[in-house]
């Protein structure tokens, strides 16, 4: 995992939000990119950045990316923003939220590919996207073990929501672990809260044997 390869924050939260589609092509681009431009001016990014591209992002959605990044750790880090809408309720989505925020506000841009990147300010969970890699980014900094990094602290591993995609949601289904139907943010709290039922305490210890059978099909053989 190259998140790992580099155990930082700011890098992390890229490859999470870079990580749909094929998963070659996520690593290839991933490689691709230079994270030490996180250091360097905002011309120096643009130029370096000009060429580049991934699925729904064109080189100015990652260009932007990059420059709210690293606007942003100047002013704080990834970690206490996050807390900032954590601490209000123990709740990961409005710490998400205060995250989106941040972005939206240190660099002010909208396109279709960068709303599509780091997501929209979630007011519901019902009908709203399962906020997959978000979920997938706080594991990975939250929890410490073969995967997870665990990177961040005073954040308890039960309030964290599984990072549900549509292989985990369709294994949760056919185990009857889960009940609803439409694939969204409610449907992550509820496959969260069957699995607490299991550990309270780290109920997303179950959530990488959940995604490989469903990659792998194996309820399919």
């Amino acid at each position: 995992m190259i998140a790992r390869r580099y155990k930082d924050p700011t890098i992390s939260l890229i490859c999470a939000l870079f990580a749909y589609g094929n998963v070659k092509q996520i690593i290839k681009f991933l490689n691709s990119l230079d994270f030490s431009l996180l250091q360097k001016s905002d011309d120096e990014i643009r130029d370096a950045l000009k060429n580049h591209y991934y699925r729904f992002q064109k080189s100015e959605d990652i260009t932007v990316l990059f420059i709210a990044l690293k606007r942003l750790n100047k002013k704080n880090t990834l970690e206490e923003i996050f807390k900032i809408g954590y601490k209000k309720n123990k709740s990961a989505v409005e710490g998400v939220n205060e995250l989106i925020k941040t972005l939206q506000n240190v660099y002010p841009y909208n396109s279709q590919g960068y709303n599509f990147l780091i997501s929209n300010i979630t007011t519901k969970t019902k009908g709203a996207g399962a906020l997959k890699r978000w979920m997938m980014y706080l594991r990975w900094m939250v929890r410490a073990d073969a995967i997870d990094m665990g990177l961040w602290r005073g954040i308890d591993r039960a309030d964290l929501i599984v990072p549900l995609d549509t292989h985990t949601f369709t294994v949760s289904k056919k185990l009857g672990l889960l009940k609803r139907k439409s694939y969204d943010l409610q449907a992550a709290i509820e496959l969260t809260l069957k699995l607490k039922t299991f550990d309270n305490s780290d109920p997303l210890k179950y959530d990488f044997a959940l995604y490989r059978i469903g990659q792998e099909k194996l309820l399919f053989k």
